[in-house]
């Protein structure tokens, strides 16, 4: 038995504000950073269970508060305790009475989630051997199922729902999982697009792209129309129009606005377009998709979905063409697994939301569970990728030609170098002095 003894939780900053990486309509200025959970065991080996969950700076201390308010709900468990019972775990860290009020299941405590829930995800898949995307799809169906709490969401997924999606690719899961082996999982590249890069920056990352193998961008759009049209025609000038563009306003617009907007836009042949208005305003994203569906234009969002219940209306109103899960917005692996078996059910692509320190190294792992357990195809899907930070992982993503490449290493891939955790600690790490 593993008796987990500790948790520790780190504020973990990166100063990318100085170079505006990461900078688009919204975000004008993030410092990419994280909350970032170690839970401690007596396992003879001296395993650990690490997880994160994402913020832009200011404002982690709150979450590792968060944190903090959860820890009794993990320490002092056995691992084997809560695998056993996995979705009371969850509904645990979701449900309990009094700190529920904070939320319920949504904002500063549900990141807090995430970041627990991950780093027991990170801790079983290491005890097994195995990286997590092969641990989860090596589990039998009725174990995964096990794992989700359909509270809130039979109307549009029950478990006998998920059963079917799951057993239906059972056949063809080792075929899919050499597939991924020998070619790895097609990406969309976000690094050449930040809205503060100058054109000649923008025009270098570009080619060096193109260089690299990449087939698919997405550029930062919102704050003016005259400059989005000028940094479009850019990017469609080094890419040409073989190549897919994609545009993000990351929320700035209203409703009438994203409308008006993408429509100057359309000359650019824009694949979609990413939260074009409130993440929570669901009849908005239905009235935006149904305006820009004439176009060829899809509607994509999800980053700042803050729950599987805005998701399951999101795709019973029509109003994603895309669904954008975020591994750690979400509350970690279990609510992920709902979110991605839904779209099934609903015929909605997924294309995982992956800017920000860790969020490429989580995502891969769920997205080939997904085309190995529950997608039919890699049509129309794509996981995001930024080229920042990844040096600071002992297990970095690995991308070829526009691929992400199967992790190998036991564990979520979430684990920092301990010498980065001690530089960017917040306020007293090196980078930060």
């Amino acid at each position: 038995m593993t008796l987990i003894k500790d948790l520790v939780v780190r504020d973990i900053r990166f100063p990318t504000s100085k170079h505006l990486d990461g900078s688009d309509a919204v975000n004008v200025d993030p410092d990419y950073s994280a909350a970032y959970v170690i839970l401690k065991t007596d396992h003879p080996q001296n395993l650990e269970g690490h997880g994160l969950t994402f913020t832009c700076g200011r404002g982690t201390e709150v979450v590792c508060a968060a944190v903090n308010a959860l820890r009794k709900q993990v320490v002092g468990k056995s691992l084997e305790e809560i695998r056993a019972e996995m979705r009371n775990f969850w509904r645990g860290l979701t449900c309990e009475s009094q700190i529920r009020w904070l939320g319920p299941e949504k904002g500063a405590l549900h990141l807090a989630t995430a970041a627990i829930v991950n780093a027991v995800w990170d801790l079983i898949a290491k005890a097994e051997a195995k990286p997590l995307w092969r641990l989860l799809v090596e589990m039998p169906p009725e174990d995964l199922v096990a794992c989700i709490d359909f509270r809130y969401i039979t109307d549009a997924l029950t478990p006998e729902d998920a059963l079917a999606i799951l057993r239906a690719n059972e056949p063809t899961k080792a075929a899919r999982m050499a597939e991924l082996e020998a070619r790895g999982y097609p990406a969309y590249t976000t690094s050449a697009g930040w809205l503060g890069y100058s054109d000649e920056k923008m025009r270098r990352l570009c080619r060096e792209a193109i260089a690299a193998g990449w087939n698919h961008f997405k550029i930062k759009v919102g704050r003016d129309l005259a400059d989005d049209i000028r940094r479009c025609r850019i990017i469609r000038e080094e890419i040409g129009w073989e190549r897919k563009l994609m545009t993000d306003a990351n929320q700035y617009w209203d409703v009438g606005e994203a409308i008006a907007h993408m429509k100057q836009l359309a000359e650019f042949k824009p694949w979609w377009i990413e939260e074009p208005t409130s993440p929570d305003d669901v009849l908005g994203h239905a009235a935006v998709a149904r305006a820009l569906a004439p176009l060829g234009i899809g509607v994509a969002t999800g980053e700042h979905c803050q729950n599987r219940v805005v998701f399951k209306q999101l795709m019973q109103a029509g109003a994603i063409r895309f669904c954008q899960i975020d591994s750690c917005r979400l509350g970690g692996v279990n609510e992920v697994l709902s979110v991605y078996l839904m779209a099934k059910k609903f015929g909605v692509p997924v294309c995982p939301h992956a800017g920000g320190v860790g969020l490429c190294e989580y995502v891969q792992h769920l997205q080939m569970w997904d085309y190995c357990c529950v997608s039919a195809s890699k049509q129309d899907r794509l996981v995001e990728f930024v080229d920042h930070l990844h040096e600071h992982f002992l297990d970095p993503v690995r991308v070829r030609d526009g691929h992400y490449l199967p992790p190998t290493q036991p564990g979520y891939s979430i684990q920092m170098k301990p010498a980065s955790l001690d530089e960017y600690e917040f306020p007293h790490g090196k980078a930060w002095k």
